[in-house]
């Protein structure tokens, strides 16, 4: 089978497309051939050396695909069915290993790119919205508002009933696409750290942070008072203790494992709920799909910040 390993932490130049043993599951373990794997920003990260994997490294990420066989101790699943979850190694080949409390199942209906978006980044997204207890009603700010989970995050904020949402990115030219997806204000990082544009904008009540940084500290001088922030970056950031205390903000954190591991049933009827607005035109993934071959060139793309929506690749393409 066809699988990328990393070689270098030289960032996609250090992707390498080899031939390797088909993987064979072990106890408590899936082999699901590959229909679409994701690019996701820690896959960036372990390609530029945060955490200093050894190499040569094979890449974990989020994918959907068909399990080809079970290993032992494995009931939940079986052969044929479709799932789609995170694969902590080899994500980036035609086969892949994943673990059952890792996986959940894929309508047959639904393509893989569309999939491969609502698993886990629309996951992620409506998670964030409603551990930040967006209601009817309410302002929100979402910030890398055009990337694989904030797209998704726009057009769930005004699912959810929002009658404000600021979309920011980091380049003007994504703001035809974010109005598109139902953004009705959109600024750049730039404005945020302007005083003259932020009194123009006006607070809100709710900021998702996708992006982390010097960009989170900017972005929580819009919030209103007594407003929630939720971070789901994991590019960490600074917040003043002091304009928590001034705005009597409340400011959580969004880790899926421990989330999934702690609250099921939660994450579980988010779950639901995502493949309802996906059923119903309220959720529009975005997706735009290279063939393996073309990794490199995606994670360049999506390192150059010139990307809209969700990245995969597919190795049937």
């Amino acid at each position: 089978m066809r699988e990328f390993t990393q070689h270098s932490y030289d960032g996609p130049a250090g992707l390498r497309l080899r031939e390797a043993p088909e993987p064979t599951p072990g106890p408590g373990e899936l082999l699901v051939r590959v229909e679409a794997a994701g690019l996701t920003l820690p896959l960036l990260r372990t390609l530029r050396g945060h955490g200093r994997a050894p190499l040569p490294h094979s890449p974990g990420g989020d994918l959907v695909g068909r399990v080809l066989a079970v290993g032992e101790g494995v009931t939940a699943h079986r052969p044929g069915d479709r799932v789609g979850g995170i694969a902590f190694s080899g994500a980036y080949a035609e086969l892949a290993i994943m673990r059952p409390e890792f996986v959940t199942p894929v309508a047959e209906e639904v393509p893989a790119p569309e999939a491969l978006a609502v698993v886990r980044g629309g996951l992620v997204a409506l998670a964030a919205l409603r551990t930040g207890a967006l209601a009817p009603g309410e302002s929100v700010l979402i910030t890398s508002a055009a990337g694989g989970v904030g797209h998704l995050a726009v057009q769930l904020a005004r699912a959810l009933g929002a009658e404000r949402v600021v979309a920011a990115a980091g380049s003007p030219a994504k703001a035809d696409f974010l109005r598109g997806l139902g953004a009705t204000e959109v600024v750049t990082y730039a404005d945020l750290a302007d005083t003259d544009v932020l009194d123009g904008l006006g607070p809100v009540d709710l900021l998702i942070d996708n992006a982390g940084g010097e960009i989170l500290t900017a972005a929580h001088a819009t919030l209103a008072p007594f407003g929630r922030l939720v971070v789901n970056s994991g590019a960490g950031g600074t917040l003043d203790a002091g304009a928590l205390l001034r705005g009597m903000h409340t400011a959580t954190g969004l880790a899926m494992a421990r989330l999934s591991r702690h609250r099921p049933d939660f994450v579980e009827t988010c779950r639901t709920d995502l493949w309802h607005h996906l059923a119903t035109g309220a959720l529009r993934p975005a997706v735009t799909a290279f063939p393996l071959p073309a990794l490199p060139e995606a994670v360049a793309l999506m390192e150059r910040r010139a990307s809209l929506g969700k990245l995969a690749v597919v190795p049937t393409a």
